[in-house]
């Protein structure tokens, strides 16, 4: 249960990391819809594992099969199916721990809910998963395209250095999706550092979305900037986030209030949302990453059998999770805001059935 997000724009993700395929499928996309295949491929190539050495090095192609939903290039209104087939997998490397829980994962978790756990790079909890999500995404920026929404995310901050420029446009071409080039700099060298060390890091990835309406989001229980919560917080190693001013917290309400005059609002404090509902403005987010919990490090344990152990991880992992989670955070908010925009239209449409009833 509890594979699917959304409400009409709905997608469901299957698949696990070491398993035969990884997949997604979505419905509630409108009939008629430009449906481009080559664009679908390009967003999961800037996910895709194994580009360089600030990813893990698993070499999979992420090549996107289309099964259904599509017909001469545009969608059908029936369900889309996406799969991903995995090519690389590598299960021997988790053997030696297959009893053995690893520090910061969900292999705990998982085992003393569901009493079982598939531990080949951790079955279904693993970020493999995400590239499903992306899929979903690229369907979902596919209708925004066509309203002239924009969605871009980039690092803004890693291992506690600040970018102190967002250039959003250089962050496209950056092996880090970098906003600030002279920050990267520092970057690439403390996260080399790590991976020396056998080691990982966090970092916060800043998120925009442009041209937004004015009214979507539903009150009370299914606000914008909720939804949005959700979805970024369900991104693995994904622990908090901050919508508009990230100082918030420590100014005053005549400091924090977006005063508005005739030609629209004079700040944008509030990160393009009021009520959950969202104003015109850019719905600005930063969204922070803990450091990917697969290191190279003798930790302490215990076995499913309450033995105290060490363990000792193989296999190839993210020496930070954040850079490729910006593309994920990108896929997850485009998901959210074609869902708010469906169900913005369909509120109207029952509105105007019930006039000329």
């Amino acid at each position: 249960m509890f594979n699917s997000f959304g409400e009409i724009f709905r997608f469901t993700t299957f698949g696990e990391s070491h398993g035969k395929a990884i997949g997604v499928v979505v419905d509630g996309v409108p009939a008629g819809v430009n449906f481009d295949e080559e664009f679908l491929r390009d967003e999961l190539e800037r996910r895709r594992p194994g580009k360089n050495r600030f990813a893990t090095q698993r070499k999979e192609l992420d090549t996107p099969e289309v099964l259904s939903g599509v017909f001469e290039g545009k969608t059908t209104g029936t369900p889309i199916s996406i799969v991903i087939f995995n090519k690389d997998q590598k299960s021997r490397d988790y053997s030696n721990i297959k009893d053995i829980f690893r520090p910061g994962h969900a292999d705990f978790t998982y085992f003393h809910k569901y009493g079982i756990r598939d531990y080949r790079g951790g079955g279904r909890s693993s970020a493999r998963e995400t590239a499903a999500r992306v899929a979903a995404g690229a369907v979902a920026k596919m209708i925004l395209k066509e309203l002239n929404i924009e969605i871009e995310a980039g690092t803004v901050e890693i291992g506690g250095i600040r970018a102190k420029k967002e250039d959003f446009k250089y962050a496209k071409t950056s092996p880090l999706f970098a906003l600030d080039k002279n920050a990267e700099k520092e970057w690439i060298k403390i996260i080399d550092k790590a991976r020396e060390e056998h080691n990982s890091l966090g970092g916060v990835v800043k998120l925009k979305i442009k041209n937004l309406p004015v009214g979507l989001g539903e009150p009370i229980y299914y606000k914008l900037d909720n939804i949005l919560a959700s979805a970024m917080l369900s991104i693995n190693a994904v622990k908090g986030i901050y919508i508009g001013n990230t100082e918030a917290h420590k100014l005053t309400g005549a400091e924090n209030n977006d005063e508005i005059s005739k030609e629209g609002f004079l700040s944008n404090n509030a990160g393009g949302v009021l009520g959950g509902i969202s104003n015109g403005e850019e719905v600005v987010l930063e969204i922070y990453f803990k450091p990917t919990p697969s290191i190279f490090k003798p930790q302490k344990s215990v076995d499913i059998y309450g033995n105290e152990v060490e363990v000792n991880l193989k296999g190839r992992h993210d020496p930070i999770v954040a850079v490729r989670g910006s593309v994920v955070a990108e896929a997850m908010a485009a998901c959210v805001v074609a869902d708010m925009l469906l169900l913005n239209m369909t509120r109207k449409m029952e509105y105007i059935k019930k006039i000329y009833q």
